[in-house]
């Protein structure tokens, strides 16, 4: 890593010109980890994108980082758990390192390495086919559509008892795919590459397909923790040949998609643990129903918490900071106070990505109160969801009682 240019900025930086090859700032820009403006002269002015991440362009390294003191691991579990529930902060050891592609190459080895203890997993898996030789059964319309009037060769299909499953093809692209990245120390790249012979025989999945479903059985249960891992590699990186044939490694989301996904789902299972159910994105009406058929005005309610069939209560996640007073956007309030009224409720919960305490805000001349809960994103993965559970517990209740 020491012949690496490191450029280490937060999400709001302001804007500033730096020493660029044409082929850099073309990635660069392309990546849409920033917004890079050609300047001349090998130079390029970067530009804040709103997303955070690390992309590598052969030896240049850009880090944008969340505002709030998000760490790597933390920032990783959130990514995970939004994903999967089952996700757990120790499938990324990421605690040791400052870097992305050390955490995420190190971790996919480890944990790739414990799956595969016990020999690489085997499964069925449907094959169709034309054969001279009958197994199975036989497609008999596209045996009519393909063979009108012969017997051979003939459309089957049947179940093959192979390596070539679902898991091991996710396993071995996310191998292959931390394997391109540039600048990988050498040990682990060949542990890399020797779990990747392991899984010869295995089919890699194509550059921008859909991850094939499979689900936690019995069998697979030694997997769960790197097929977790591997799905959170294949969904936010990309590895390639960009212009010139440099290398380029990119690992890019939407901050304020990371928190809202995470908060949601957080939300989501601590609600489920009372015994109620969370429904998201609901779809409900601002007006009443008119006469004259004129079209209603939608709304997609972001989180509401059911008691049976009863709605309780109204959710929201906002990727936002409080101005210096303290207060955050009013258009915020607005939109919990029009949920409440359209739903018939009296209490609202918005999680904001800060520290500090909570806040009731009862509105005037309404019997609504909407609560600001923040969401310390430096809290280790265990308290923020303890947080959120506490959201949850909490809500019903005024904050004098809650505490």
């Amino acid at each position: 890593m020491s012949d690496v240019r490191r450029l280490t900025l937060t999400e709001s930086f302001e804007p500033f010109a730096a020493r660029l090859s044409g082929a850099q700032a073309r990635a660069l820009h392309a990546s849409r980890l920033v917004n890079v403006i050609d300047a001349g002269a090998d130079k390029g002015v970067i530009q804040p994108s709103g997303r955070v991440g690390a992309v590598r362009v052969g030896d240049l390294q850009v880090e944008v980082w969340p505002k709030e003191k998000v760490k790597l691991a933390h920032l990783l579990f959130m990514l995970g758990y939004a994903a999967d529930p089952g996700f757990r902060p120790e499938l990324v050891d990421a605690e040791a390192h400052d870097e992305l592609w050390p955490a995420l190459a190190e971790s996919l080895a480890r944990l790739c390495d414990r799956a595969l203890l016990g020999g690489v997993l085997q499964g069925y898996r449907a094959v169709e086919e034309s054969s001279s030789v009958v197994r199975g059964r036989i497609r008999v319309a596209d045996q009519l559509r393909r063979h009108p009037g012969r017997v051979s060769p003939t459309e089957i299909t049947y179940d093959e008892y192979m390596t070539d499953i679902p898991e091991n093809r996710i396993l071995r692209t996310a191998l292959r795919r931390m394997r391109a990245v540039p600048g990988l120390r050498s040990d682990v790249a060949a542990r890399l590459s020797h779990l990747d012979n392991r899984l010869d025989g295995v089919g890699v999945l194509r550059r921008g397909a859909s991850l094939p479903s499979w689900r936690p059985t019995r069998l697979n249960a030694r997997y769960l923790p790197a097929l977790r891992l591997a799905e959170l590699v294949l969904r936010n990186t990309a590895a390639q040949a960009g212009d010139d044939g440099i290398e380029v490694a990119a690992f890019v989301v939407s901050m304020w998609k990371v928190f809202e996904d995470f908060v949601t789902v957080a939300l989501r299972e601590a609600i489920s643990e009372h015994g109620h159910r969370a429904v998201a994105q609901e779809r409900w009406h601002f007006d009443a129903p008119r006469r004259d058929g004129v079209s209603r005005v939608p709304m997609a309610i972001d989180l509401l918490e059911y008691d049976g069939q009863r709605p309780v209560m109204v959710y929201d996640a906002k990727y936002k900071a409080a101005a210096a007073d303290g207060r955050y956007p009013n258009a915020d309030f607005y939109q919990m106070l029009a949920y409440c009224t359209a739903v018939g409720l009296d209490r609202a919960v918005l999680v904001y990505a800060q520290g500090g305490h909570p806040v009731d805000r009862r509105v005037l001349n309404s019997a609504v109160t909407i609560r600001e809960w923040p969401l310390d994103l430096s809290l280790s993965p265990g308290e923020m969801l303890a947080s959120i559970r506490q959201a949850v517990e909490a809500a019903c209740y005024p904050l004098e009682m809650s505490a």
